[in-house]
């Protein structure tokens, strides 16, 4: 075989290795397999409800699988899409190119025993003015349980980027507290990216990357991106036990990592000691990074557990940034640990010089196919470049999709995976993922 077949073969195969190889790494077994083993659900429109629309099939009872024989937006005209059916997996991955895209709202679950892969969420200000009260997440569980987020973008949200919330306090002792709040949720290789800050949240400023709200437990970030986000990358509350393994942080505002359980909260009520396990995480500084800024801080009236192993922080030269620090004046105090708080056996941990270009290649929806947005913050982190948001506008606003339609083969896929029994995924690019202007291309190409 000659040289340049060869090299041609290892142009095409090359993106969808890394693909693979982003699925396929050592992790424990998830809370949930969603709906698998039950009936294939086909997304026909584009619609954000209706016969053959998404929010039809989340509302459809019993174990589903829902995939796609539509590409493009699905516009939900500042609504959210409330998941309260359990066991149900949604898979973005079988949508022909450019794949779902869920612009000006967000995602909800209630339910229990959901898997979400591959999809983008785009929520954004949505033309409503400033302080006006649209503020919606671009993906929260509420209450939920036994849920897997794996390989979507949530961009442009008013509230939180990605988070697990719920009530505080539903029961009469902390045990009860943690049963009757979210609890055993996995978010992988998921892109947090571009909270917007001054937008219409009636609190103001609020760019936000994740909430672990107080005593939800069994939270597990792993491999994930948060880019350009003021604070909460991510925000644990009081009593919540959370594992952190492998993330990247870049371009935090005021915090990183950070706890907080809070007096004004928890009147009332006796604080609980939360738990962060945090290794081989990697906090690199941005253009609107305060100075100095610490990989974790403390803050309210509670406790905090912490094991740390290997984690990276630096500012934007390099420079090492201290692992920790505080924003409240208080008795809490930081409880370091020998030992993890949190079961890491399964886990492929990454050394943590490997996860920045790991993850640039396998996080977020599509990998094989990213959308604009995606490529534009992905590469403003590999060149450290990019700013926290006050408007999607700042940068385009919402992209225009083509509408595409493709037929869902059933013998074409494996549905225990949900993985192209071919190992080509619709719409599989080959070679870099770039943006280009017409004169960028016409110069890559060797035009005049």
């Amino acid at each position: 075989m000659s040289t340049t077949a060869l090299r041609t073969i290892r142009t095409l195969v090359a993106p969808l290795l890394l693909v693979l190889a982003g699925a396929a790494f050592a992790h424990p077994a998830d809370p949930t397999e969603g709906g698998k083993g039950g009936r294939v659900i086909r997304v026909t429109t584009l619609a954000k409800d209706g016969p053959g629309s998404l929010a039809e099939a989340v509302a459809a009872k019993g174990k589903r699988i829902i995939v796609f024989e539509v590409g493009g937006a699905i516009d939900l005209d500042r609504s959210v899409l409330d998941i309260k059916e359990p066991y149900v997996t949604i898979a973005g991955q079988t949508a022909p190119s450019p794949g779902i895209t869920l612009l000006r709202g967000g995602i909800d679950v209630h339910a229990h025993d959901v898997k979400i892969s591959h999809l983008r969420v785009l929520t954004g200000a949505a033309g409503q003015p400033h302080l006006s009260g649209w503020e919606a997440d671009a993906f929260s569980t509420v209450g939920a349980h036994n849920v897997v987020i794996e390989n979507n973008t949530f961009m442009w949200a008013i509230d939180e980027n990605m988070s697990a919330s719920g009530p505080r306090f539903a029961g009469k002792t902390v045990a009860e507290w943690r049963q009757n709040t979210t609890h055993d949720v996995v978010f992988r290789l998921n892109l947090a990216a571009e909270g917007l800050a001054n937008a219409s949240h009636a609190k103001g400023e609020h760019s936000k990357g994740s909430l672990v709200h107080d005593n939800a437990t069994g939270i597990v970030f792993e491999r994930n991106i948060w880019a350009h986000n003021v604070e909460r990358s991510p925000l644990v509350k009081g009593g919540a036990q959370v594992l952190m393994v492998n993330n990247l942080i870049y371009d935090p505002g005021h915090r990183a990592v950070h706890y907080n359980l809070m007096d004004l909260e928890w009147a009332g009520h006796a604080p609980v000691t939360g738990e962060i396990t945090a290794v081989g995480n990697v906090y690199r500084a941005g253009n609107d990074t305060d100075p100095g800024l610490p990989f974790l801080m403390l803050g309210g009236v509670g406790d905090l557990a912490y094991y740390g192993k290997d984690n990276r922080a630096v500012d934007r030269f390099g420079k090492a940034l201290p692992m920790f620090g505080r924003y409240g004046e208080t008795g809490a105090r930081l409880i370091e640990k020998d030992a993890p708080l949190a079961d890491l056996s399964g886990y492929d941990v990454l050394p943590s010089g490997e996860v920045e270009t790991t993850l640039l290649a396998t996080a977020g929806a599509r990998p094989w196919d990213r959308g604009e947005e995606e490529i534009r913050v992905l590469f403003f982190i590999a060149e450290g470049r990019g700013d926290i948001l006050d408007s999607e506008d700042e940068v385009g606003g919402y992209p225009k999709l083509e509408s595409t339609r493709a037929p869902f083969r059933e013998a074409d896929w494996n549905l225990d995976t949900m993985t192209p029994r071919s190992g080509a995924y619709p719409g599989q690019k080959a070679g870099a993922q770039e943006h280009l202007s017409p004169r960028d291309r016409a110069m890559r190409l060797g035009s005049p």
